[in-house]
């Protein structure tokens, strides 16, 4: 499942220079801090040497450091103790796929498609939903549509747009590998918001995941998301810390 989550953000890119073996380390170069960042440390015994290689490597980007299970148990406390500073807490959310798609009490939504995008102008669109719903500003979208279009796991994703009178509305992305279904950015337009449309284009990750053999679904929620996903039938079984280091 981690595996699969940092396959999700290294495929943002990688820094010019490889980081040392304790760094699972991603630079995009995008000017927002949800596409650079540290995704694990290996070992905890020269963490104060990997914070000053992590601030080298993304040097000029905002960026992030996420703790995840998959890091030692003493990482959040070595990053506190070298300057960074915890920002959210995040759940990280699990489901069989053995279960429905959906819960029965999901409504159907007159008129909504989900459709998969592949390039062009539907994956501008997708990028557009997302990074708006996001507050990434607008300078960033050509950017964001060219790292979609280049990253290298393309044979494991699949982006799924939710599609109302012509125009997206709502965006997926999910990443089959490792077994699990990887739901990611799952994001709908704030007009349209509580129409069950989140709940469609979850519904259609799953039956995407199922599709391509993956026995487990996993997502980070958000607080908004948590109460939807569920409805769903998934639960908690971990936590990422985000963290941030002061300029």
């Amino acid at each position: 499942m981690f595996a699969n989550f940092r396959q999700y953000l290294l495929g943002w890119g990688t820094t010019q220079s490889p980081p040392p073996d304790e760094l699972d380390l991603f630079r995009s170069g995008l000017l927002t801090p949800q596409f650079n960042g540290v995704v694990r440390l290996r070992s905890v015994a020269a963490a104060g040497q990997a914070v000053a290689v992590a601030r080298e490597a993304l040097t000029g980007v905002p960026w992030w450091w996420w703790v995840g299970p998959d890091s030692p148990a003493a990482t959040a406390g070595e990053l506190r103790r070298h300057g960074g500073v915890q920002l959210a807490l995040l759940p990280v959310m699990v489901r069989s796929q053995e279960g429905p798609a959906a819960p029965v009490d999901v409504e159907h939504v007159p008129g909504l498609a989900v459709e998969e995008v592949g390039d062009g102008d539907r994956l501008v669109e997708l990028v557009r939903t997302y990074r708006t719903s996001m507050g990434i500003g607008r300078s960033l979208e050509a950017g964001l549509v060219r790292l979609e279009s280049r990253r290298e796991d393309h044979s494991d994703i699949v982006r799924l747009a939710a599609v109302l009178d012509g125009r997206v509305v709502g965006t997926t992305v999910v990443i089959a590998a490792y077994g699990v279904a990887g739901v990611f950015l799952v994001h709908v337009a704030e007009e349209h918001r509580r129409r069950g449309i989140g709940a469609a284009l979850t519904a259609a990750a799953l039956r995407c995941g199922r599709l391509r053999g993956m026995r487990t679904a996993a997502l980070v929620a958000s607080p908004a998301g948590e109460p939807l996903y569920r409805r769903f039938g998934f639960t908690t079984s971990g936590e990422y810390r985000l963290f941030g280091f002061p300029a």
